[in-house]
């Protein structure tokens, strides 16, 4: 990935980004380009077929570019599709994702229906006004802020959560963030600091969201028999256990109870049943789970999506923020250990809310971060015994991506097998 960047502030155009982090990827996998079979990229504010003119910087080599959106899942949904193209045939398939961001989540048509229309609308019924109260931002961005801030008071009316459990969640991103290089706020911020932030919407204040981004991410991924010709990738490969992409069912347009469709309208149902999709086809539990990106647009989000992966009980979010240890690492780095006997660290990035969110690019980053954990290459940030990772990426109106990770053992080891990518 390229280092994310605050939108203006960019040195490169997105074609310059995006073939930076291609080639990133390419060169640490030892892959030419020439082997690339097919390309899938992802971005969100870009115009059509954006993604041929990110990949012709590195060569003109007539393979099938497909170019995706699905909003901030944008990255992860470029890297399902050439999971698809791998499982199809495709020995070795490259997964791109790019934005370049010039301000605000922002309507590009406004003559004809948005594709949020129906949210919005079952945001209106469940009690969330359609009133204009944030003028300075574009109706998008307020519509997404209205949302996940009424999700998070809700959860407090429902469970008692409080306003310091969602500030400390933003703490352990921005502590982890320090020794992330490629973050673009790498700073420790207080938790006096974060809750004395301007507000948003209550309860959410302007330190617990993620700052939107510039930047791009990669991934080179490929089939057993590519692997196989090619031995000097053994040491570098992670494997893909499971992957599932969900959308909206019913249960996100209910709006009989009031609390619920919220809830669901922040994406809970959706990351809900990708995490069970994904444990169901590796035959493992959240217990199995070393370490896990998750998408925190806010940090509220990022505690309630504790329980639909399954971390924690429903409503046991704030308690599992509250029960969470600070250790360090081998490598000398602090980490906050969260779950039963500080299980999973969560977010050793620092997450969105620190690394910055290129819509186009996080999902991609995300698996970066943890194809680096899985390797042993994350530096200060590395969470020790890493073998199992756990992506969470969410994209409002909507779709929900998780994916399982693991490291690839050298094949002939005392009672373990082959990996099957």
């Amino acid at each position: 990935m390229t280092r994310f960047t605050r939108p203006g502030k960019e040195k490169k155009d997105y074609p310059d980004m995006a073939a930076e982090a291609a080639n990133a990827a390419l060169q640490h996998a030892g892959v030419d380009y020439s082997a690339v079979e097919a390309a899938v990229c992802g971005t969100v504010y870009s115009d059509s077929t954006a993604g041929q003119t990110c990949l012709y910087r590195l060569g003109l080599t007539g393979i099938p570019v497909v170019n995706v959106n699905n909003n901030c899942a944008t990255g992860s949904t470029a890297l399902d599709t050439a999971r698809r193209f791998v499982q199809g045939g495709s020995g070795c398939v490259l997964a791109l994702g790019f934005e370049k961001m010039s301000g605000n989540l922002k309507a590009l048509f406004d003559d004809r229906e948005h594709p949020s229309a129906r949210h919005l609308k079952a945001m209106a019924e469940t009690g969330i006004s359609t009133e204009r109260l944030l003028p300075e931002y574009s109706e998008l961005t307020e519509a997404v802020l209205k949302v996940y801030a009424h999700g998070a008071m809700q959860h407090m009316k429902a469970h008692g959560t409080t306003v310091e459990q969602y500030a400390k969640v933003s703490h352990k991103n921005h502590k982890h963030s320090v020794n992330n290089p490629m973050a673009q706020i790498r700073a420790e911020l207080p938790l006096e600091m974060i809750l004395a932030a301007p507000t948003l919407l209550p309860p959410l204040t302007a330190a617990m969201a993620a700052p939107l981004a510039s930047g791009a991410a990669a991934a080179v991924l490929c089939d057993e028999a590519f692997l196989e010709a090619h031995p000097e990738l053994a040491p570098k490969a992670v494997e893909i256990l499971a992957q599932a992409m969900t959308s909206d069912t019913p249960a996100t347009f209910d709006t009989s109870d009031p609390a619920q469709c919220a809830r669901n309208l922040c994406g809970y149902d959706l990351s809900r049943r990708a995490a069970q999709q994904v444990f169901e086809e590796a035959c493992m539990g959240p217990e199995d789970v070393d370490v896990i990106e998750i998408h925190d647009a806010f940090s509220s989000n990022e505690l309630i999506t504790y329980e639909a992966l399954g971390l924690c009980p429903p409503g046991k979010g704030g308690k599992m923020v509250d029960e969470a240890v600070w250790r360090v690492n081998s490598a000398g780095g602090e980490q906050c250990r969260m779950g039963p006997g500080g299980r999973w660290v969560i977010n050793p990035s620092g997450g969105l809310e620190s690394k910055g969110h290129p819509v186009g690019a996080t999902g991609l980053a995300q698996c970066a971060e943890l194809v680096w954990q899985l390797r042993g290459e994350a530096g200060k940030r590395q969470v020790d015994g890493a073998e199992v990772a756990l992506q969470h990426n969410y994209g409002w109106s909507s779709a929900a991506v998780c994916t399982l990770y693991r490291a690839v053992r050298p094949v002939g080891r005392p009672g373990e097998a082959a990996s099957k990518l």
